[in-house]
Protein backbone atom coordinates (compact mmCIF):
# COMPACT_ATOMS: atom_id res chain seq x y z
CA UNK A 1 0.00 0.00 0.00
CA UNK A 2 2.93 2.13 0.12
CA UNK A 3 2.07 3.61 -3.82
CA UNK A 4 -1.26 4.98 -2.33
CA UNK A 5 -1.18 8.55 -0.71
CA UNK A 6 -3.83 10.35 0.78
CA UNK A 7 -3.61 14.40 1.01
CA UNK A 8 -6.65 16.95 1.71
CA UNK A 9 -8.78 17.66 -1.35
CA UNK A 10 -7.89 21.25 -2.63
CA UNK A 11 -10.26 23.72 -5.01
CA UNK A 12 -8.76 22.48 -8.12
CA UNK A 13 -10.22 19.15 -7.20
CA UNK A 14 -13.86 19.92 -6.75
CA UNK A 15 -14.70 19.01 -10.72
CA UNK A 16 -12.71 15.26 -10.40
CA UNK A 17 -14.37 14.62 -7.01
CA UNK A 18 -17.86 15.24 -8.65
CA UNK A 19 -17.25 13.08 -11.70
CA UNK A 20 -15.07 10.43 -9.23
CA UNK A 21 -18.54 10.27 -7.11
CA UNK A 22 -20.78 9.61 -10.10
CA UNK A 23 -19.29 6.21 -10.98
CA UNK A 24 -17.63 5.13 -7.61
CA UNK A 25 -20.62 6.46 -4.94
CA UNK A 26 -23.56 5.09 -3.43
CA UNK A 27 -26.39 7.56 -4.02
CA UNK A 28 -26.39 11.41 -4.60
CA UNK A 29 -26.45 14.31 -1.74
CA UNK A 30 -28.08 17.38 -1.75
CA UNK A 31 -24.66 18.78 -2.11
CA UNK A 32 -23.12 16.68 -4.46
CA UNK A 33 -22.60 20.05 -6.70
CA UNK A 34 -19.54 22.53 -7.56
CA UNK A 35 -20.97 24.87 -4.83
CA UNK A 36 -21.19 22.28 -2.16
CA UNK A 37 -17.79 20.62 -2.31
CA UNK A 38 -16.21 23.98 -2.80
CA UNK A 39 -18.19 25.14 0.66
CA UNK A 40 -16.52 22.53 2.38
CA UNK A 41 -13.43 22.84 1.34
CA UNK A 42 -13.23 26.91 2.27
CA UNK A 43 -14.67 26.29 5.36
CA UNK A 44 -12.61 23.17 6.51
CA UNK A 45 -9.40 22.38 4.05
CA UNK A 46 -8.67 19.41 5.71
CA UNK A 47 -12.09 17.58 5.93
CA UNK A 48 -12.49 15.75 2.13
CA UNK A 49 -9.41 13.29 2.27
CA UNK A 50 -8.35 11.67 -1.31
CA UNK A 51 -6.59 8.66 -2.00
CA UNK A 52 -4.65 8.29 -5.13
CA UNK A 53 -2.73 5.82 -6.49
CA UNK A 54 0.14 6.78 -9.35
CA UNK A 55 -2.07 10.36 -9.73
CA UNK A 56 -5.73 8.80 -10.28
CA UNK A 57 -8.30 9.70 -7.76
CA UNK A 58 -9.51 5.72 -6.05
CA UNK A 59 -10.97 6.81 -2.68
CA UNK A 60 -12.51 9.55 -0.88
CA UNK A 61 -14.03 10.06 2.69
CA UNK A 62 -15.13 13.52 4.23
CA UNK A 63 -14.03 13.84 7.79
CA UNK A 64 -15.70 16.61 9.32
CA UNK A 65 -15.65 17.74 13.27
CA UNK A 66 -17.89 20.39 14.48
CA UNK A 67 -16.53 20.60 17.30
CA UNK A 68 -18.63 18.10 19.30
CA UNK A 69 -18.95 15.37 16.86
CA UNK A 70 -16.83 13.66 14.33
CA UNK A 71 -18.39 12.94 11.27
CA UNK A 72 -17.36 10.30 7.91
CA UNK A 73 -19.15 10.79 4.59
CA UNK A 74 -18.65 10.03 1.07
CA UNK A 75 -16.80 6.99 1.86
CA UNK A 76 -16.20 5.78 -1.48
CA UNK A 77 -13.44 3.54 -3.56
CA UNK A 78 -13.35 3.36 -7.60
CA UNK A 79 -15.17 -0.11 -8.10
CA UNK A 80 -11.67 -1.18 -10.09
CA UNK A 81 -9.88 -0.44 -7.06
CA UNK A 82 -11.78 -2.06 -4.47
CA UNK A 83 -10.47 -4.91 -1.87
CA UNK A 84 -7.27 -3.45 -1.66
CA UNK A 85 -7.13 -1.62 1.69
CA UNK A 86 -8.17 2.02 0.23
CA UNK A 87 -10.98 2.45 2.47
CA UNK A 88 -9.19 0.71 5.73
CA UNK A 89 -6.62 3.81 4.54
CA UNK A 90 -9.19 6.48 3.88
CA UNK A 91 -10.79 5.68 7.54
CA UNK A 92 -7.29 5.36 9.26
CA UNK A 93 -6.45 8.93 8.47
CA UNK A 94 -9.80 10.38 8.72
CA UNK A 95 -9.40 8.79 12.77
CA UNK A 96 -6.02 10.24 13.19
CA UNK A 97 -7.81 13.87 12.10
CA UNK A 98 -10.73 12.91 14.38
CA UNK A 99 -8.08 12.09 17.36
CA UNK A 100 -5.92 14.98 16.74
CA UNK A 101 -8.71 17.17 17.29
CA UNK A 102 -10.04 15.38 20.05
CA UNK A 103 -12.99 14.11 18.86
CA UNK A 104 -14.37 11.43 21.22
CA UNK A 105 -16.56 8.95 18.68
CA UNK A 106 -17.42 8.54 15.04
CA UNK A 107 -21.02 8.73 13.33
CA UNK A 108 -20.83 7.55 9.96
CA UNK A 109 -23.54 7.90 6.94
CA UNK A 110 -24.25 4.29 5.42
CA UNK A 111 -27.06 4.15 3.16
CA UNK A 112 -29.53 1.15 3.91
CA UNK A 113 -29.41 -1.15 0.94
CA UNK A 114 -25.70 -0.96 0.70
CA UNK A 115 -24.31 -4.00 2.14
CA UNK A 116 -21.59 -3.85 0.89
CA UNK A 117 -20.37 -0.84 2.59
CA UNK A 118 -21.68 -2.24 5.82
CA UNK A 119 -18.78 -4.59 5.71
CA UNK A 120 -16.43 -2.37 5.21
CA UNK A 121 -17.54 -0.20 7.76
CA UNK A 122 -18.00 -3.50 10.28
CA UNK A 123 -14.13 -4.72 9.03
CA UNK A 124 -13.30 -1.25 10.07
CA UNK A 125 -14.68 -1.56 14.01
CA UNK A 126 -17.95 0.40 13.83
CA UNK A 127 -21.20 -1.23 14.37
CA UNK A 128 -24.66 -0.01 13.87
CA UNK A 129 -27.12 1.82 16.28
CA UNK A 130 -30.22 0.95 15.50
CA UNK A 131 -31.58 3.06 18.04
CA UNK A 132 -30.97 6.17 16.35
CA UNK A 133 -32.68 7.43 13.08
CA UNK A 134 -31.80 10.14 10.79
CA UNK A 135 -34.24 12.88 10.58
CA UNK A 136 -33.62 15.20 7.24
CA UNK A 137 -35.13 18.80 6.26
CA UNK A 138 -34.21 20.33 2.99
CA UNK A 139 -33.51 23.62 3.20
CA UNK A 140 -33.76 24.39 -0.49
CA UNK A 141 -35.74 22.57 -3.01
Amino acid sequence: MSDLHIRCASHSDVDTVLQFWRDAAEGTSISDDHDGVTRLITRDPDALLLAERDGILTGTVIAGFDGWRCSAYRLAVHPDHRRQGIATALLEAAEQRFTALGGRRVDAMVLEANEQAHHTWAASGYHREDHWRRWVKHLTH
